[in-house]
C-alpha cells in the first residue's frame, strides 16, 4: 500500500473467523454524504462480506451511518456498495469462491491519497478448534511478554 494511507476501520472479527489466503485492494463507489460520514469515522465492517453479481463485486453488510447534516441526500446505511476492481481480479475471486468454497471478506477501509479504498481478503473459514488454537497461541505470547517484562 504505497502513498499516504490513513486507516478508517478494520475488521478484526475477520481475522478471528477466517484464515486470510490472499489480499486485494478495491476502490469503493460511494455517494457524497457517505464519503463525509466515512471521513467522520462512522463505519462498521464487522458483519460485512462481498459477493460477485453479474461480473461486479459488491460489499454487503458494510454499515455507513447516515451523515448528520445530510438531509434528503442520505442513502440507506446498509445498501450494497459497489467495489471497483479489474475484471480479471473479480473473475479470479469468483472462481475461488465457486470452486474452493472460500469467502471474500472486507478486512479494512482506508484513505489512500484522498481516495477511499478497501482491502478485501480471499478467506477460508476457521473451525472451532482453529479458533481455540489461535487464542492459545496469543495467550502464550502474552505470558512470555509479561515474564520478559518482569525480568527487566
Amino acid at each position: 500500500m504505497a502513498g499516504a494511507v490513513k486507516i478508517i476501520a478494520q475488521n478484526k472479527k475477520a481475522y478471528h473467523d477466517y484464515f486470510v489466503e490472499d489480499r486485494f485492494e478495491a476502490g469503493v463507489e460511494l455517494a457524497g454524504t457517505e464519503v463525509k460520514s466515512v471521513r467522520a469515522g462512522n463505519v462498521n465492517l464487522k458483519d460485512s462480506f462481498c459477493t460477485v453479481t453479474d461480473g461486479e463485486l459488491f460489499a454487503r453488510g458494510l454499515h455507513i451511518s447516515p451523515y448528520e447534516q445530510g438531509n434528503i441526500f442520505n442513502r440507506d446505511p446498509l445498501r450494497p456498495k459497489k467495489l471497483l476492481m479489474h475484471k480479471k481480479e473479480i473473475l479470479k475471486l469468483y472462481n475461488a469462491v465457486k470452486q474452493d468454497g472460500m469467502a471474500i471478506v472486507p478486512l479494512s477501509l482506508y484513505f489512500k491519497n484522498s481516495r477511499i479504498k478497501m482491502e478485501i481478503g480471499l478467506c477460508k473459514g476457521k473451525k472451532l478448534y482453529d479458533k481455540r488454537e489461535t487464542a492459545a497461541k496469543k495467550e502464550i505470547a502474552r505470558d512470555i511478554e509479561r515474564t520478559l517484562k518482569e525480568r527487566r
